[in-house]
């Protein structure tokens, strides 16, 4: 595994989806709980496991003096009491766009063009730069109640 087991058992698909849905329900023009359903429906198996690597990557790269035990206990901290508690909407960016369309076409969601922009080698840059954005937003997310 790519990053802590414990990691994935504090970020689940569950609450990287409430932590997620403002901003993508922002991107996409749904409420809240559309968005929540969409990113449950796109998260699961790989496209979770890269977000996860890259979230941990930008955890790391926060901390000259980076600490694997204590970055798990401030995020076990910040889920502790409300692990499903909606994060803040992030500034739709065309990067966390592209993630929102990887998620869509995780989901079988996303329109018959976006599915083959997205397997073009521009579309594959697109979704590193999204993944990459997605990342750092989730990691504040996780720890910014701590």
């Amino acid at each position: 595994m790519r990053f802590p087991t414990r990691l994935a058992h504090l970020a689940t698909v569950k609450v990287v989806a409430a932590k997620l849905a403002p901003a993508f329900a922002l991107a996409h023009r749904v409420d809240e709980d559309e968005a929540r359903d969409r990113l449950e429906h796109g998260l699961p198996g790989a496209l979770l496991d890269d977000l996860l690597e890259a979230t941990w990557l930008e955890l790391q790269a926060q901390s000259k003096r980076f600490d694997e035990a204590r970055a798990l206990e401030k995020i076990a901290e910040t889920l502790k009491d409300r692990p499903l508690r909606p994060g803040r909407a992030a500034e739709v960016s065309a990067e966390l766009a592209a993630f929102y369309v990887l998620v869509d076409v995780a989901a079988g969601t996303a329109s018959e063009a976006a599915r083959r922009l997205m397997e073009t080698d521009a579309g594959r840059a697109k979704g590193e730069l999204g993944m990459a954005s997605a990342a750092r937003q989730l990691a504040r997310e996780l720890t910014r109640g701590a």
